[in-house]
């Protein structure tokens, strides 16, 4: 037995190919927001409280259309990042697990905050919302961040662990 009959008469080496691979990179983009209204977002603030978030989201209220919103946290429980998921119509958004928790990965959050409004004014958890927060739980759970609540705001709020729903 040689090496021929092992694996064939020895070729000319064939010339280097080049593998292109996509390479992602993270990407913030820094927004200055230019308000008069001084206590909005204020540096350094720790939120432990779903009146807290209500009183800073509190302008989706207004709003005509369905606004899915995540709140990320650092460790102490202050805003790194909004993100923006979803804006639907009058009654409904589309949220997928993927879409929150690719930009709470991003960001670093240690936990996060689901927020999102009700125009009819209503607050009350639609069977979509509970089945959804369910979800976005187990999927937090599995990946290591945590979902500190879910919060509806209506002409008020709803929080989903002040109501046992979480």
């Amino acid at each position: 037995m040689t090496i021929e009959t092992l694996f064939g008469e020895e070729q000319a080496p064939a010339k280097p190919r080049t593998i292109k691979l996509k390479r992602i990179k993270a990407v913030y983009e820094k927004m200055v927001i230019k308000e008069e209204i001084h206590r909005y977002l204020q540096p350094f603030t720790r939120y432990n409280s779903p009146e807290q978030v209500f009183d800073t989201f509190g302008f989706l209220r207004q709003e005509t259309k369905e606004y899915f919103f995540t709140i990320h946290l650092d460790g102490k429980n202050r805003i790194s990042c909004v993100d923006e998921v979803s804006v639907g119509s009058l009654n409904q958004s589309i949220v997928h697990p993927r879409e929150v928790f690719k930009t709470a990965l991003l960001s670093s959050a240690a936990a996060i905050i689901l927020l999102h409004n009700h125009p009819t004014g209503d607050p009350t958890p639609s069977k979509e919302d509970i089945e959804i927060t369910r979800r976005l739980k187990e999927a937090g759970d599995l990946i290591g961040v945590k979902l500190l609540d879910h919060i509806i705001i209506g002409d008020t709020y709803v929080s989903f662990v002040s109501k046992g729903l979480l």
